[in-house]
């Protein structure tokens, strides 16, 4: 089946947008021009909306199996759509956690049949994320798992990371960390700063981030790895990845929509919406990590998805969990909050969605190319909405935006050729 894509813009490499004409072929991007006379099955008039790639999120959790009351594959790959990701890379802190052979081929099943975007699954680094026990890493690389990680926990000791960070490295896959050192998070729910201090609540040392990124870069440069930073929330962080950088280790690093957007000022009473780990830092923290993606320390943005039930969040900041929604928001608020405000362009925005990830993990997409798969995402950057999470299509609605006047909804989204959302309003 052919789909043409009539009075569509995308963006240049100067980061202007222009006309063009988009030719989509057995879900492939067969011709781009300013016009083309060929015949379709199907004709889609974009109506002057911006055509991007498909943006790829490196940091999702699905919740599925095991968490399905908080997210399921169907719903989290509805919400992945709708924000006009293509790609979505699973996280593995499920039950069961996908550290054989058995679960992380009945997750690609489960995958294959639920899902409306593109699914890559990461298998653990450890047996049932317990810190002790390598996986099989080798296998599961061959079964299919896209990396290696415990998120939702660090690795706590230097021997199983190096260990774990060794077998990757043979097998050609990266690993991604979450970096906590528990012997300094003692409790914490935010922050150890001016909100903790004002609103009572035990602190999260940043320290407790940036020593075991410290830790692990040189580890990774001893066996070669390709070690990638989880969701960077600390000045010292960046300084940290900044030198590793400069010193040739390959590493590499995301931030997330919500520590870029938000610091703990944010936080003025005792609201469990925003809770996430690592927490929301200090102005100055938040500044640096702004910094920190414009230099290319950061490499991308990611989302750190971590959807869960209203009863879940409703006790307040020391009991509730960690985590916010981010798939169905993320590209609008930092459009709204970042491109609007001119402090980063359009095209950076993308990039940071698109190419970077793709770049970073040898991904084949990403790319508004002829040859490319049809993996395309078109914005509407004018309507403007009040960011509603009612609306939501992830079970979770666990947000701190909820009520922002926001810019630049996704209105409809492709995978391989294939409509896997299409706004209301559009439609």
């Amino acid at each position: 089946m052919n789909i043409l894509l009539t009075n569509a813009r995308r963006l240049r490499y100067d980061g202007q947008t222009e006309a063009c004409t988009i030719l989509i072929e057995k879900g492939t991007i067969k011709k781009i021009a300013a016009h083309i006379k060929e015949e379709a099955d199907e004709t889609i008039d974009c109506k002057n909306h911006v055509v991007v790639p498909g943006f790829i999120d490196i940091h999702t959790h699905l919740r599925e199996p095991g968490g399905e009351h908080k997210e399921t594959i169907i719903t989290g790959t509805k919400a992945a759509a709708r924000g006009g990701f293509t790609t979505v890379c699973a996280m593995p802190n499920t039950n069961p956690v996908p550290d054989n052979a058995g679960t992380l081929q009945a997750l690609l099943e489960k995958i294959e049949r639920d899902a409306c975007v593109r699914v890559r699954p990461y298998a653990s680094i450890t047996e049932g994320l317990n810190g002790e026990t390598l996986t099989n890493l080798s296998e599961l690389a061959h079964i299919g798992a896209f990396a290696f990680t415990d998120d939702g926990v660090g690795v706590q000791t230097a021997d199983v990371m190096l260990a774990g960070m060794r077998e990757a490295a043979a097998n050609g896959k990266a690993i991604v960390a979450h970096c906590e050192d528990n012997t300094l998070v003692t409790g914490g729910v935010v922050h150890d700063g001016e909100v903790s201090e004002r609103l009572n609540l035990p602190g999260i040392s940043a320290l407790s981030e940036s020593v075991q990124i410290a830790r692990d870069v040189l580890l990774a440069e001893a066996v070669g790895c390709h070690y990638h930073v989880c969701h960077v929330s600390t000045k010292e962080s960046v300084r940290v990845i900044r030198d590793a950088k400069r010193a040739g280790i390959h590493v590499t690093a995301e931030v997330t929509p919500h520590h870029l957007l938000l610091n703990e000022q944010a936080i003025t009473e005792d609201n469990a919406a925003f809770k996430m780990n690592p927490p929301l830092r200090s102005e100055a923290d938040q500044a640096a990590l702004l910094e920190g993606l414009l230099d290319g320390t950061i490499d991308l943005i990611a989302t750190d998805h971590a959807p869960h039930t209203e009863a879940e969040k409703t006790p307040g900041i020391k009991q509730a969990p960690f985590g916010i929604v981010g798939l169905e928001t993320a590209f609008s608020l930092l459009y709204t909050c970042l491109v609007k405000q001119g402090s980063v362009t359009l095209k950076q925005l993308i990039d940071w969605l698109t190419v970077k990830p793709a770049m970073t993990f040898n991904l084949p997409y990403g790319g508004l190319e002829e040859g490319k798969a049809a993996d395309l995402t078109m914005v509407n950057l004018d309507r403007e909405v009040s960011l509603d999470r009612n609306t939501f299509y992830s079970k979770g609605q666990n947000t701190p935006f909820d009520g922002w006047q926001i810019q630049g909804t996704p209105a409809m989204t492709m995978v391989n050729g294939q409509i896997v959302y299409k706004e209301d309003a559009y439609a």
